[in-house]
């Protein structure tokens, strides 16, 4: 668990570190929306197509990894956390997807050539949306998405929405995901010195034996929470009405360049989704 990074910052001197965190947050939601917009095709020349804007996607985040100066390797530690999501959603479409042609057909369980299409155009979607993800949050501190997120969400203020105590929420709540981890992977080890199995077993028995796991960090999520309000209550903290900002926001050349690629990428993914479309169109 220490090696998953998502939520965890990355503290270096870079392109990326440096640009505003509005235009970061704006940048990964449009990533993720390049993602979505690769469409999901079964035949073959569209399947091309369809990998060829996944590739697009990936190429676009080795080249922000790269400008970012963050170890390839620190950001796919990202997946691991949600390996079992997608192993399981890529199982449930190769095995329970009956469309296609037959490859193989055993019992209850059916594998067509649509299926694993489907599984694979599943499992990447899902690591492109993860590394996205997970760069952000290592160029970008949690104070800096704070206030990235408060910025963007101040014409809420007006309908009297809590703007700065939600985007507090989001920055405590990205902050101790890495916290919880080492406090997961610490009970974990004295459950384990005490004679306690978690790897034997049915589901149910492994479900049963993380019990005693679960309800140590329950206690100890909730100790922490009510150390950080006492904290937060001995320095005087009271919300927005009150509190000012030493760093202000400024957007730089850095950010238009940003902008300029990520509009580059989706300009990208369209174009091809209408050159695939076009291909099986004329083909048909």
């Amino acid at each position: 668990m220490k090696d998953v990074s998502f939520g965890q910052y990355y503290p270096a001197k870079s392109f990326v570190h440096n640009m505003d965190a509005r235009v970061k947050i704006l940048a990964v939601i449009a990533y993720i929306v390049a993602v979505f917009l690769v469409q999901s095709v079964t035949t073959a020349q569209g399947v091309a197509f369809q990998f060829l804007g996944f590739g697009a996607c990936l190429l676009f985040v080795l080249i922000a990894t790269l400008c970012a100066r963050v170890p390839f390797g620190k950001v796919l530690k990202s997946i691991k956390g949600i390996m079992f999501f997608i192993v399981l959603s890529a199982i449930l479409q190769i095995f329970f997807n009956a469309s296609g042609n037959v490859l193989v057909k055993w019992s209850f369980i059916t594998i067509t050539d649509v299926g694993l299409l489907n599984a694979g155009f599943l499992v990447a979607r899902i690591s492109l949306i993860v590394l996205g993800a997970s760069l952000l949050t290592l160029t970008t501190s949690p104070v800096e998405i704070a206030d990235g997120i408060e910025s963007l969400m101040y014409p809420l203020k007006f309908i009297k929405f809590p703007v700065h105590e939600f985007a507090l929420i989001m920055s405590i709540a990205l902050r101790f995901i890495p916290t919880l981890l080492d406090e997961t992977d610490r009970i974990i080890k004295a459950q384990k010195a005490r004679g306690a199995d978690f790897d034997s077993g049915n589901i149910l028995k492994r479900v049963k034996a993380l019990m005693p796991v679960l309800i140590p960090l329950l206690i100890s999520s909730f100790r922490r929470a009510d150390e950080l309000a006492d904290a937060m209550d001995s320095r005087c903290y009271s919300g927005s009405k009150v509190r000012t900002k030493y760093k202000k926001m400024r957007l730089t050349w850095r950010d238009l360049v940003a902008t300029v690629a990520i509009a580059g990428l989706i300009c990208g993914v369209v174009a091809l989704n209408v050159t695939g479309f076009l291909a099986v169109v004329v083909l048909l």
